[in-house]
């Protein structure tokens, strides 16, 4: 590249922090010398792709190999890419300048499904081949991540897909590919080779039929060397995983801009809406020892003001008030707040609260996800009311006065009178604010209600139900809006982004076309509110004659094959339609903590639960 055309191009655009690289804790391999050179490629802005524990903890493991070499990408924003193009520079790694296309295996996150064009365009800017059939040589493209257990919609971009945590199926495919190279063999037979690893998916190795009403008839395995259900991969000892505790420091401010310490991965509490707390199990915790060592690495290595505990519950690790004096023993000295953003409003501690945030006091976040008790048995969320109230009175007294509240509306078995109980249930925590807060003529309380849209995930016992039509959303979230007291601020998404999240979370492969097409037409950043165009993706849908409600809005019989139902994650079919049964009738599932509840996670890859 050249170094004078490219300073000035960081002269004209947004952000130039974002393209230079260079920062603390980056590392760069001489690049000829690696025998397997991979890109690790994030969908969206440096400032979000760099928020992303996965990419840490994958850059470390493979860099940390000293025959592999990984370099890190990100999607341009609109007017790098503009210049870009002009001027023809291919996107580029940020360690050694490299262009997308000089990378041996070039692997994708999907995080989200609105980020699905952004690979495309990320792959076009790289000058890589869109689709897997028309790829020659030794270029890779794979994708990971939680939206990979249903890739089904971007399948014909994908070479292959490696299910599950990648720590230790990331090093066995560079080996593999090391191994392959060298015998100069075909695609193919790399392909046929990393098939029979567990966590890999080969999207070509496998036939899709349809039947006449546009259902899915049957998903056939075409090669001998694929698994007939491709199981994820866990990692077994979180001790003896690798952790970044000397990770990249950013020049520029980031979403979350802070050292992140994961104390464990899954879940125990079987919420029915929730994917992750599905296909992340079983709950696998660090120790104590190994927490406060990693602690006081990052700490020492990265110079940030703010420690933050990374889990899907962090109250739920079971030596977690222990665990949380240690770590303060660590940070309070150092001036460093320890951050919990994952509080649930049936254990909170006012005590434990009160130390952690001597640093720095900030506003309290709790999500009782729906506004009535029996909504929220429907979705075995296992809080109550008062468990709220309660947490709200002593925050309050505690010198808080400011908290958020998550909920979400379109839930299956919703009413209205659901979604006006979230008014009446914010109303209440600001009674209790006036009740029992002290100094009330000082302070003004500030209670925020944020409603997202229910869209139904592969892999929940929720997967078989449609979402709820955007009108009859819109109507719902108009009378929350009218419904919400002065001292309330409502918050809420946008139906039509939700609604074409569900079209792709629940799609299968016809949909490529319809990516493709997105493409082409320029869509991109889809996420972004300047940037999303609805009518345009209208216009793809009928431009494909594809009717985007057969997915979405379709509730789907039980015995019905689905676009994902030759993967494996662990956890049973019969599990979850069992769990759906007990929804339908408002009946809860208790924690795993207090006995098996026989999800068939017990025993995957040698790994018992908590």
């Amino acid at each position: 590249m050249n170094d004078k055309l490219f300073e000035k191009l960081l002269l004209e655009v947004q952000k130039p922090a974002r393209y230079i690289g260079g920062e603390t804790g980056s590392i760069v391999k001489e690049f000829n010398k690696a025998k397997c050179k991979v890109a690790f490629c994030f969908p969206d802005t440096y400032e979000i792709g760099m928020s992303h524990l996965g990419m840490k903890i994958l850059y470390g493991v493979l860099n940390d190999n000293p025959d592999y070499l990984c370099e890190r990408f990100f999607a341009p924003w609109i007017d790098m890419e503009q210049k870009m193009r002009e001027n023809t520079i291919k996107l580029y790694s940020l360690e050694n300048k490299k262009a997308l296309s000089e990378f041996d295996i070039i692997g994708f996150t999907l995080q989200y499904e609105m980020s699905y064009t952004n690979i495309l365009n990320m792959l076009d800017l790289g000058g890589v081949e869109l689709l897997a059939s028309e790829r020659k040589g030794d270029i890779f493209v794979c994708f990971g991540g939680p939206c990979a257990y249903n890739c089904e919609p971007i399948a014909d971009f994908a070479d292959f897909v490696m299910l599950g945590e990648g720590e230790e199926i990331f090093i066995e495919v560079a080996d593999a590919y090391t191994k392959w190279k060298n015998l100069g063999k075909t695609r193919k037979d790399f392909l046929e080779t990393i098939a029979r690893l567990d966590g890999i998916y080969v999207p070509s190795f496998y036939d899709v039929t349809y039947n006449e009403d546009g259902t899915v008839k049957e998903i056939k395995k075409n090669n001998v060397n694929a698994a007939d259900r491709p199981v994820k991969r866990i990692i077994k000892d979180m001790d003896k995983v690798y952790y970044p505790t000397n990770p990249i420091v950013p020049f520029t401010e980031i979403v979350h801009n802070r050292a992140m310490l994961e104390i464990f991965r899954g879940c125990t509490r079987g919420c029915r809406f929730c994917q992750a707390g599905f296909i992340y199990r079983p709950v696998r915790e660090k120790s104590p020892e190994k927490l406060v060592q990693q602690a006081k690495e990052l700490v020492n290595n990265t110079g940030y003001d703010e420690l933050s505990l990374t889990s899907l519950s962090s109250s739920d690790y079971s030596c977690f008030n222990q665990l949380a004096d240690k770590l303060l023993d660590v940070t309070e000295n150092k001036k460093v707040n320890l951050a919990l953003p994952s509080l649930r409003v049936d254990n909170f501690s006012v005590d434990l609260m009160n130390r952690i945030q001597k640093v720095r006091k900030s506003g309290l976040t709790f999500a009782p996800e729906a506004g009535t008790q029996r909504l929220r048995d429907i979705i075995n969320k296992n809080v109550t009311e008062q468990d709220l109230l309660n947490t709200a009175a002593l925050a309050f007294s505690n010198g808080w006065s400011n908290i958020k509240l998550y909920f979400m509306t379109g839930l299956p078995f919703e009413t209205l009178e659901d979604v006006l109980g979230i008014a009446d249930l914010a109303e209440k925590v600001v009674n209790i604010y006036f009740k029992t807060a002290p100094d009330k003529k000082r302070r003004q309380v500030k209670v925020t209600v944020s409603t997202s849209i229910f869209v139904p995930k592969p892999f929940t016992p929720f997967q078989w139900q449609g979402q709820e039509k955007m009108d009859s959303v819109v109507e719902k979230q108009n009378a929350l809006k009218a419904a919400v007291g002065k001292n309330v601020t409502y918050n809420w998404h946008d139906s039509k982004l939700s609604y074409l999240e569900a079209v792709f979370a629940r799609g299968d492969r016809r949909l490529n076309k319809v990516m493709l097409k997105a493409f082409e037409k320029g869509c991109k950043f889809d996420s972004w509110d300047e940037c999303f165009d609805f009518e345009k993706w209208m216009d793809v849908f009928r431009e494909c004659d594809i009717d985007p409600d057969f997915y979405a809005l379709r509730s789907r019989d039980l015995n019905e094959v689905l676009p994902w139902s030759h993967i494996d994650v662990g956890v049973s079919d019969a599990y979850l339609k069992k769990e759906l049964m007990r929804a339908s009738e408002g009946i809860t599932t208790h924690d795993c903590r207090q006995g098996c509840t026989g999800c068939g996670i017990n025993g995957l890859g040698g790994v018992k639960c908590v």
